[in-house]
């Protein structure tokens, strides 16, 4: 049977993680298409890649990571594709309900699903940031409330509960260009908001299917370490708020995300 789903990971210079992440994708109950990009290439990318027999491209323009999510979305020949991040693991029966959810819905547009934190080896699936995210996703375990555009963006309007490595897309519905460059921090929260305009599903699966690393060489951790997020955060909440609830809201918003800091 012809794979329908794609992992691109996006791999960045020497990540001690990225031999894991692939792991966990050749372990999935059922079979993708799995590639490698990268606008930093060097030898242990290359000799991770062919150890498992995956191919690799570089992306010779603009350098970043919106750059780079851009150009593995568009190098994915199949239905639906996931941005796999190098340092994130994905459980066995992941693809297998990207890829059932998606032929379940007459018009999806993303798909993702509820997360564990993988802390120092261990994997954490209750936190206090945890809770927050599934409280605010809970209108999403209805079904009718998936084609919703007014109550996704009401989720969305308080924050990004929505776990970005979890992600797959259904390209058929959705423009060529997902991801915007200009953030640093919260790309991904704008690109939810700019899908959440479309019509279609957002696509909620209750189920932990991924383990999403915190650790000090992480870009959030680093973002997060010199309060460069704050500003992102704020424009992101004038988006859906004047702006003095904005700045509420965004001091709100910094102090939960404090659990992403390694203590």
């Amino acid at each position: 049977m012809e794979n329908k789903h794609t992992f691109a990971i996006c791999a960045y210079k020497e990540s001690s993680f990225l031999e894991e992440c692939i792991k966990s994708l050749k372990n999935q109950s059922i079979e993708s298409e799995i590639f490698i990009i990268t606008s930093t290439p060097n030898s242990y990318i290359d000799r991770t890649a062919e150890k498992y027999g995956i191919p690799v491209y570089v992306n010779t323009g603009e350098a970043g990571i919106v750059q780079d999510w851009n150009f593995a979305y568009k190098k994915a020949q199949t239905e639906f594709v996931t941005i796999t991040h190098q340092d994130d693991v994905y459980f066995e029966k992941y693809a297998e309900h990207v890829v059932r959810e998606f032929e379940k819905s007459s018009k999806p547009l993303i798909f993702f699903t509820d997360y564990a934190e993988m802390r120092n080896g261990e994997k954490v699936t209750d936190n206090r940031l945890l809770r927050i995210k599934r409280l605010l996703l809970l209108p999403l375990k209805v079904k009718v409330f998936r084609k919703s555009r007014f109550v996704r963006r009401r989720i969305l309007s308080l924050g990004s509960p929505i776990c970005c490595p979890s992600v797959a897309f259904a390209k058929k519905n959705l423009p060529e260009t997902v991801f915007k460059p200009g953030f640093a921090s919260d790309e991904d929260w704008e690109a939810w908001e700019y899908i959440s305009r479309f019509k279609g599903e957002f696509i909620y699966d209750k189920e932990i299917l991924v383990g999403h690393r915190i650790h000090e060489e992480s870009e959030t951790s680093k973002i997060l370490g010199n309060n460069a997020r704050n500003k992102e955060d704020y424009t992101m909440f004038c988006k859906f708020w004047p702006k003095p609830i904005a700045k509420i809201l965004a001091r709100w918003y910094a102090e939960s995300e404090k659990s992403n800091e390694l203590s």
